[in-house]
């Protein structure tokens, strides 16, 4: 058998070898930290605190806005702190603990947003069964079922993927553990567990990408027969940005997952990670709230609640 030596730690890709540029980006990466958690967190707290936002739909906006905030707090934070200390080192734990709640909590969101499609399907094209259909406790089980699967589906994952041992390179091209850097990498000849595991994800996401397909199918051909042009615009708007914002996220998450083991760091390969991890969370804030007009007026309501303004027309 031939000599190997064992990996114990990892060593993430950085930006630039530039210790000036490092502490730009950390800065930058810093900000956009700062605006997701801001930004989602604020939805959060409106439709927690405002009665006019308990409905489904912003049910599932508001698990979507918690799934983004760990999704990004997974990568972003080591990334922080690396570059401002001059650092790029990971624990094999801190690596696996990566792999896991990226995993898991992508997983999840691509189950809330399907879950999403379905409620305004529901919404638009059965309108009458609307409330009978999307019930308190339908939503709970569609929410619950999206965390449970996401996170048995990253506990799977990640056991596969660290279940085998590494040796030779301890690099990993790319700012934060991804699971081909970590094939790359493996000196394991037997890796049926991680295939098989992404086997049933990729299965899973095509199954949630033809369900979304199929009821905006069904959604655009009932809002095309609505008389109104304003009906129209309405509906549109409502559905057209979930769907632009579905597609990025998918496509993004295909790259970082599916994509060929690479030991060379392309800049692209690293471009379209920071896509991935951290402009789905940037996008849901600005498509679901700033330009919803109830979010605006449960906004303000907090505003007068919190600062004592005087009262306001909301119609």
């Amino acid at each position: 058998m031939a000599n190997v030596t064992l990996v114990t730690g990892f060593l993430l890709v950085e930006f630039s070898d530039i210790q000036e540029l490092q502490i730009l980006y950390g800065v930058l990466f810093l900000l956009i930290y700062l605006a997701v958690l801001m930004s989602n967190l604020l939805i959060i707290t409106l439709i927690t605190l405002d009665q006019h936002l308990q409905t489904p739909m912003y049910f599932f906006l508001k698990n979507l806005s918690f799934l983004d905030v760990f999704l990004v707090s997974v990568p972003i934070p080591k990334l922080i702190v690396n570059s401002l200390t001059y650092s790029n080192s990971i624990s094999i734990l801190g690596c696996a603990f990566q792999l896991l709640f990226m995993t898991s909590f992508s997983a999840s969101e691509i189950f809330v947003l399907t879950a999403m499609s379905y409620d305004r399907y529901v919404a638009i094209c059965c309108p009458l069964q609307y409330e009978v259909i999307m019930n308190a406790g339908a939503c709970t089980v569609m929410a619950g079922v999206s965390w449970g699967i996401g996170g048995l589906f990253g506990t799977v994952y990640t056991a596969g993927t660290f279940f085998m041992p590494f040796c030779g390179s301890n690099v990993i091209p790319q700012f934060f553990c991804d699971v081909s850097s970590l094939l790359s990498i493996s000196c394991s000849e037997t890796l049926l567990v991680v295939y098989t595991s992404i086997g049933i994800g990729m299965c899973l996401g095509i199954s949630c990408f033809i369900c979304i397909v199929i009821s905006y199918a069904y959604i655009f051909s009932t809002v095309l027969k609505i008389p109104t042009t304003k009906g129209q615009s309405k509906a549109f708007s409502t559905c057209f940005p979930h769907l632009v914002v579905f597609t990025l996220f998918i496509i993004t998450a295909c790259f970082v997952y599916l994509k060929a083991t690479s030991n060379t760091p392309l800049v692209i390969d690293r471009l379209l990670s920071v896509v991935y991890t951290v402009i789905p969370p940037i996008l849901n804030p600005v498509i679901y709230s700033l330009r919803n007009k109830d979010m605006k007026w449960a906004l303000m309501r907090l505003l007068q609640k919190t600062l004592g303004l005087t009262s306001f027309n909301t119609n």
